[in-house]
């Protein structure tokens, strides 16, 4: 029993990842905006969310009135990374929106010792610049004009965003379970976003609809109840590292889905961010055993 639970929980994070990855693929499929897709999908995850939290015996309210306002908060900070990351993809492609969304552990890296009063180490910094030489070379030409230039901007944007809303979870919101955490912020999200939306019967045909189901269900709500599983059975460095194989599942999917190609190029830059992605994560978990 003690050999079978913590390969099922890898099994379980992975299959969470490759659903995260398969996420990016909805900018391509559903002929619809990044912020109409992140209203949409917000929805169906909400109502699915809230069915998990409720079959789990966990009440819905939260524990303290205070973390309501941090739920807001966090909310407005996931829809926007959301209908960033969407439109990063939309602009340019799902490979190279992901890897310009995956400098976010390094942000991390690079942010949290400001805010927990720590000193910044050397290595950190040399992180920040590898990743900013990857980024560098995903980019075509300097030019906003250009939409792959554009979507890798509005890429870094949405990790930015992310970035903050992970640290503000780590710091105020660890109490909850995923479900129940991602229910508030995928509710929010519905409410923040509701005065831009603009979508219409005409835009809910059958084929789309059933696209927005599957995002909201199975690409959503699944993946945040199996990353909670997961995390019962293995160490959080192993799931860290696990998510970094997000823009690989991602653009192994891209590939066969949409038949979308990687230059050399974009192949280098997405190694060089991933790598740096990987070792930061290791190097975190290090820090956190001293």
């Amino acid at each position: 029993m003690t050999t079978t639970k913590p390969r099922s929980g890898l099994v379980e994070v992975h299959l969470a990842v490759l659903l995260f990855g398969g996420t990016a693929l909805f900018s391509k499929l559903i002929p619809l905006s990044a912020l109409n897709i992140t209203f949409l999908r917000c929805i169906v995850a909400a109502l699915v969310l809230a069915i998990l939290v409720k079959a789990s015996k966990q009440p819905l309210k939260l524990h303290h009135s205070k973390d309501y306002f941090i739920a807001i908060l966090l909310g407005i900070l996931v829809s926007c990374h959301w209908v960033t990351y969407f439109a990063a993809m939309q602009l340019s492609s799902v490979a190279i929106g992901m890897i310009a969304f995956f400098t976010y552990p390094v942000m991390t890296v690079l942010v949290e010792p400001l805010i927990n009063r720590t000193q910044l180490k050397c290595i950190d910094l040399v992180s920040g610049f590898a990743v900013l030489i990857g980024v560098i070379l995903l980019i075509p030409e300097p030019n906003l004009n250009n939409d792959i230039t554009l979507g890798i901007l509005v890429g870094v944007l949405s990790a930015v965003l992310f970035t903050a809303r992970n640290l503000l979870h780590k710091r105020y919101f660890t109490g909850y379970s995923g479900p129940h955490a991602m229910f508030y912020q995928t509710l929010v999200t519905v409410i923040f976003l509701s005065p831009w939306q603009d979508v219409s019967t005409a835009d809910l045909n059958q084929h789309t609809l059933g696209l927005v189901i599957l995002l909201g269900v199975v690409f959503t709500a699944a993946p945040h109840a199996l990353f909670t599983t997961a995390l019962r059975y293995l160490s959080a460095k192993t799931v860290g590292l696990v998510s970094c194989l997000q823009p690989f599942y991602g653009a192994i999917l891209a590939l066969i889905v949409l038949g979308e190609q990687l230059t050399i190029q974009t192949l280098i830059g997405g190694a060089i961010i991933v790598a740096t992605a990987l070792f930061e994560t290791q190097q975190s978990h290090k820090k956190n055993k001293i």
